[in-house]
């Protein structure tokens, strides 16, 4: 069950993020803004070489460093070093958000499936992430759009929410899924099994009949992304909380 401190303020996506102010999606700088102005923080991790786990959204680095190449083919300390576009600071290992945050804000933590097909092969990034979290008494909830994973979580850190990031999965967006993978995912068929608490479901898609159906079920919906006050105004009539950038919600 997700504590009430997960609706009292909206989630800042990867951070208060503005790269024009020095403060990159998933930078310490964008979490310490966030902090600064009470909001809960959405965070994503991918893996290292050596297996830590790694406060960054993308699977290459290009887009966010303007170096090629996979995270998982470096190394932390590596890495940390690496400065992210716009800041003078590289991508934060989660030990290192963890530490700053410090239980001040709740955080939603997105685990990046490491299997593109969004198939069984885990493990690595589930592993090291609960490690990690083992010793952080701040609020904290988890999700991925992995039914695999959070199943494999909820066995790892039976105590922390879990929930599952959803969509329609449309085909455009997901090409390396099969269609029949695809299919079953748009569903949220796999809720109650990953012993799930929560959604967080795409916000034009907040209509669908599966969202619906867990609405009336009263489980939690959450939604992303928001990105100005109308899109937020219509996303609550169903979202219990939402995840935004690019504006400040009241």
């Amino acid at each position: 069950m997700l504590p009430k401190i997960f609706f009292d303020k909206p989630f800042a996506h990867r951070g208060l993020h503005d790269v024009g102010d020095g403060r990159p999606e998933n930078s310490l700088a964008s979490f310490r803004a966030a902090i600064a102005l009470g909001y809960g923080i959405e965070l994503d991790l991918q893996i290292s070489k050596d297996g830590q786990a790694m406060v960054f959204h993308d699977y290459d680095l290009q887009r966010l460093t303007g170096v090629g190449g996979a995270v998982c083919q470096r190394a932390a300390d590596e890495l940390g070093a690496l400065p992210l576009i716009g800041a003078d600071e590289g991508i934060p290992k989660l030990v290192e958000v963890l530490a700053l945050v410090d239980g001040q804000v709740p955080l939603l933590v997105e685990i990046k499936n490491q299997n593109l097909r969004l198939g069984a092969e885990i493990g690595d990034l589930e592993e090291t992430t609960a490690a990690v979290l083992k010793s952080y008494n701040g609020p904290v909830a988890l999700m991925s759009f992995s039914p695999h994973s959070v199943m494999w979580m909820s066995t790892l850190c039976p105590d922390t929410p879990r929930g599952l990031t959803t969509c329609n999965f449309d085909k455009e967006d997901w090409l390396l899924v099969p269609n029949e993978r695809r299919e079953e995912l748009a569903t949220i068929a796999d809720f109650d099994a990953t012993g799930s608490c929560f959604i967080s479901h795409q916000r034009d898609q907040l209509d669908s009949p599966q969202v619906l159906g867990l609405k009336s079920r009263n489980i939690p919906v959450f939604c992303w992304t928001i990105r100005d006050a109308e899109q937020e105004r219509k996303a609550r009539q169903i979202a219990d909380n939402v995840t935004f950038e690019a504006y400040l919600p009241a």
